[in-house]
């Protein structure tokens, strides 16, 4: 059911990522098309090709070019340490069109932008919680740190991630209030910060993403995998799926693997029965998906991970480690596993289809309560809440516009 709201707040998101293949750039394309759909205006500022404004419908998109300084910070995903340069920019494009917030989704490049051009002209910033990158580089340290004894190891990832969570906190502390995709993150954030924090939760395409009926029974058991093929995903347990299976006697399987990342050559060559399909979009990852009968999503680090609901949504039973699962509402044995012996889990599945039959149906019921729409319905009813916008917002809006007049001269 379509929001009502008298007079949608006017929201301008600046978001660090956009075309890649991940949650945040999913996210922001889809709440851009939910904007659209509902002529909710909206400004996106992100990075392109070029710097240039473009409207569509509600939408206005201000594109910005990033620079000779550019360096990734993942796979086709960067950051310009420089983007400031469009600070004045960026000011006069939302002076224009009057935000009643901004909405940051990141401490990238475009989310310090957003915070030291709102913050010069006093308009509400929100941020919303995404990553957790303190775990995220804990785990890539101990990757290059893989010489060293265990316990020294173990004494340097912990820093790292104990001072990395200080500075993301501060970060996080220039906002009015907060948004994270799980609650466990949001009562974190309320106690260190003492902000406001609110609960955003995450949505699948359910027209996009639904199940298919399977070829015969005789074919190769598919396990699933969707996202970045990096050390922080925890990827390489896949190998250790994989030879549990062997141990087990089995040859009729398969491993469909999707995605890119520094992991991906080592996963070809440790891994015997495994298509490793690069980065999928659109109709061909929906068929991906339709291929699988489970789906193992060994990450320890993710806050959320759409790629469960849209597994979910196809109607593939998931297979988490416990905290991944517990973050995501999935209850151990209805439509997936939550458990820490992958491969113990894909083996009871494919030695019961009666279970996997039941888990399908499950996962699919359960996708279903997580639309696009119904996120972003009850989004803008916090930013509402958040930002205390009501009746008075025509006050507000006179206040911004004298504060606009002073500010250009």
């Amino acid at each position: 059911m379509p929001t009502t709201l008298i007079s949608p707040p006017r929201v301008a998101l600046f978001t660090d990522s956009f075309f890649e293949a991940n949650g945040v750039a999913t996210l922001s394309r889809h709440l851009v098309e939910f904007a659209r759909s509902r002529d909710f205006p909206l400004l996106i500022v992100r990075g392109g090709n070029q710097t240039a404004l473009t409207q569509d419908g509600s939408v206005q998109t201000l594109e910005l070019k990033r620079g000779f300084a550019s360096f990734p910070v993942d796979k086709s995903l960067y950051c310009d340490p420089l983007l400031t340069r469009h600070k004045q920019l960026v000011i006069d494009h939302l002076l224009a069109f009057k935000p009643d917030l901004v909405h940051m989704t990141g401490p990238g490049d475009l989310g310090f932008l957003a915070l030291i051009t709102s913050h010069s002209i006093r308009i509400p910033l929100v941020a919303s919680w995404h990553t957790n990158l303190h775990e995220y580089l804990a785990r890539r340290l101990d990757r290059l740190l893989r010489f060293l004894p265990a316990n020294l190891r173990h004494r340097a990832t912990s820093e790292l991630e104990r001072h990395s969570l200080r500075g993301l906190l501060r970060f996080y502390r220039t906002a009015r209030y907060v948004l994270a995709p799980n609650q466990t993150l949001v009562n974190l954030l309320e106690a260190r910060n003492n902000r406001p924090a609110f609960l955003m939760a995450h949505g699948v395409d359910l027209s996009g993403y639904s199940p298919a009926e399977k070829p015969s029974a005789d074919r190769p058991f598919c396990i699933g995998y969707v996202g970045r093929l990096t050390t922080e995903k925890n990827i390489r347990c896949l190998v250790d799926v994989e030879q549990k299976l062997i141990a087990a006697g089995e040859t009729n399987y398969q491993f469909l693997i999707v995605g890119e990342g520094g992991q991906q050559g080592w996963l070809r060559r440790n891994m015997q029965r495994a298509e490793i399909a690069g980065v999928l979009r659109g109709q061909e990852l929906a068929e991906a998906y339709q291929r699988m009968d489970a789906f193992v999503f060994p990450s320890l680090t993710d806050t959320f991970g759409l790629v469960i609901l849209e597994a979910m949504a196809s109607g593939v039973p998931v297979i988490l480690a416990p905290e991944t699962g517990r973050r995501v509402g999935i209850v151990d044995g209805l439509s997936g596993f939550l458990s820490e012996d992958f491969g113990a889990s894909v083996l009871q599945l494919m030695h019961n289809r009666e279970m996997l039959q039941a888990m399908a149906a499950a996962a699919r019921q359960f996708a279903k309560a997580n639309s696009w729409d119904g996120v972003f319905e009850q989004l803008y009813q916090t930013y509402q809440i958040g930002m205390g916008i009501s009746d008075t917002r025509r006050a507000e809006r006179e206040q911004l516009r004298i504060r606009t007049a002073s500010f250009r001269q």
